[in-house]
């Protein structure tokens, strides 16, 4: 059941602090990032360029972009990107990355919603608006969020995101059902804050060459999520005037190894061992602006 709380900016600024950390040893794993790039690698994955569609010439915004992977793999396909992230550290890297590579790319620290206000503000509006993997958990209120997405978008433009599961959410990494689905907008509290899942994911994570990097992290922060159900996601899509074009379920996670033993198929596709039944662990939702 969707709420109507406050935004929690004294958590997000939490939030802040440990991404910065986890941030640092996430990028000591993946090698000559740049180089990567130059040589016309991507990092995204197909399920979020099926949601797309052809991007060429469109302004799109990368919301929650972390350190502009994604954001410049995006650029790569035609499309004229922004990136905007709460994190100093993944915003000083995707400047750097953009420069390095030689992608341009425009890339803002900001708090989400303080970026969409200031956005809509000033009247300015994009295609698409865009988040992926890990995005939508670090919400604390859903209702802000969407009509701020609204807000940017033009006329015929379109929100396009593609995420992990809340249904995966509820297990703990043995499987173990541990979590509530309906939480009501309260927040989980992770005392160890965010980990180096790039670490735990290996190669997956990493496809421009993984290196040992950060050895034994541990993030000084604690860090702070929130788990929306899809029924409140796409509420709160519909109540801020966009119109349900697509959603999507799929049996497996990319590039991010969730649970334990999770087997890696073709295209770092991520499934449960053979011995637990599937469940959903990502969903991709497309809404458009009339």
């Amino acid at each position: 059941m969707m709420t109507t709380s406050p935004l929690r900016k004294d958590l997000h600024e939490e939030n802040r602090l440990s991404w910065n950390e986890a941030t640092k040893a996430h990028n000591s794993h993946k090698g000559d990032q740049a180089k990567f790039f130059r040589l016309g690698g991507s990092t995204l994955f197909p399920e979020e360029k099926e949601l797309l569609g052809d991007i060429a010439g469109l302004s799109l915004v990368h919301l929650q972009c972390n350190a502009g992977q994604d954001t410049l793999s995006l650029a790569e396909l035609g499309a004229v990107v922004t990136g905007v992230d709460i994190s100093d550290e993944a915003i000083a890297f995707a400047q750097k990355l953009s420069e390095e590579s030689g992608i341009p790319a425009s890339f803002y620290r900001a708090d989400v919603f303080d970026w969409l206000q200031e956005t809509a503000n000033r009247r300015e509006q994009f295609d698409i608006a865009f988040s992926s993997y890990g995005a939508v958990c670090w919400i604390s209120n859903l209702k802000v969020w969407a009509k701020g997405i609204a807000d940017v978008l033009k006329p015929g433009g379109r929100f396009v995101v593609v995420d992990f599961h809340p249904v995966a959410m509820m297990f703990d990494t043995d499987y173990s059902h541990k979590f509530s689905y309906f939480s009501e907008g309260k927040h989980l509290t992770w005392e160890d804050g965010i980990s180096d899942y790039v670490a735990e994911s290996g190669t997956s994570l990493a496809p421009c060459g993984y290196e040992a990097g950060i050895e034994n992290f541990r993030n000084p922060h604690r860090s702070h999520e929130f788990q929306w159900g899809i029924g409140d996601i796409v509420t709160a899509l519909l109540q801020a005037g966009l119109t349900l074009e697509v959603l999507k379920e799929y049996p497996y996670a990319n590039g991010c190894k969730l649970f334990e033993r999770m087997r890696e198929a073709a295209g770092r596709r991520m499934f449960p061992p053979e011995d637990v039944p599937n469940l959903p662990l990502m969903y991709g939702i497309v809404a458009g602006k009339a």
